[in-house]
């Protein structure tokens, strides 16, 4: 018998029926839209999860999710988030945006007299995109006396946010970081055998992680956001969510604020108080 009861069936697929029960169950909650394509990444992903816990048959892990009075099945909800999530990241991806940030937006909002700077990585992965703003920021703020600025980064994902929240990544993964950057940000541990990094404290105490659905009817942030990173995460919803989600998002922005989204998206501009006025980059007016 596994673990919670059900006979043995290793063999046995993801059936059709479950497997359309999950894309849609996933789809309401966190956006994400699974086409018959990705039955086998589905399944993969929920076998994985399945071995931490000791069940076999991912049919019989269905019937988990899926029961609504099991006494454990909110917690498994999350966990069943979790593995579907996509969490590729990397430091200064997609870097004409932070170009941007530095050149156009950061010496705007330094031209209106504003002394606080406040950025929101809306779907932050493992943090290496809020890390990057922070640094950024810290780095202009240092330059400029009087500045100050904090970064909320947010993502669905508990396993990410938990990552994010040591601030320690790989050695490798720093690469893409300017050296004047790395050098001021980024701290190397004293033990050579050690072959990882950690960010600096200043970074960590001006970057707030939490947990946030882009699909929950309202967003429990301030509504004065200079900037609001949302990149390569339309891509994985639907046309209606790739228009609810940016209309939410731009009213957390500042008149004149800016939404950032990947270079691989757009957004639909209808009613919405959005002008684009770079690749991906909009404007409130």
């Amino acid at each position: 018998m596994s673990a919670v009861g059900f006979p043995d069936q290793e063999d046995e697929p993801l059936s059709p029926h479950n497997f359309d029960r999950l894309t849609a169950f996933i789809k309401d909650y966190c956006g994400i839209h699974l086409t018959d394509a990705k039955h086998g990444m589905l399944e993969g992903r929920v076998r994985r999860r399945m071995r931490a816990i000791g069940i076999t048959n991912p049919n019989d892990y269905c019937r988990i999710v899926f029961d609504e009075n099991g006494p454990n099945v909110e917690s498994e909800i999350t966990h069943l988030i979790d593995a579907v999530t996509t969490n590729k990241t990397d430091f200064f991806r997609e870097a004409t945006h932070f170009d941007y940030l530095c050149q156009k937006i950061l010496p705007e909002i330094l031209a209106s007299g504003q002394r606080h700077i406040k950025i929101w990585s809306a779907a932050c992965s493992i943090g290496a995109e809020p890390y990057t703003i922070a640094m950024l920021l810290d780095d202009f703020c240092r330059k400029h006396h009087g500045l100050t600025y904090s970064v909320l980064a947010t993502d669905i994902c508990i396993q990410s946010l938990e990552k994010a929240l040591t601030g320690r990544y790989p050695e490798a993964m720093v690469d893409p970081v300017p050296p004047e950057l790395r050098r001021h940000y980024v701290m190397r541990s004293s033990d050579p055998d050690c072959h990882e990094v950690r960010m600096s404290p200043k970074l960590r105490s001006n970057t707030a992680f939490a947990r946030m659905n882009l699909m929950d009817d309202h967003y429990p942030a301030p509504r004065d956001f200079d900037v609001i990173f949302l990149r390569n995460v339309l891509i994985y919803f639907d046309k209606l969510t790739q228009v609810k989600v940016p209309a939410k998002l731009s009213s957390h922005l500042r008149v004149g604020g800016y939404l950032i989204l990947g270079h691989s998206e757009s957004v639909r501009r209808d009613g919405l108080p959005l002008h684009p006025v770079a690749n991906t980059v909009f404007q409130r007016r």
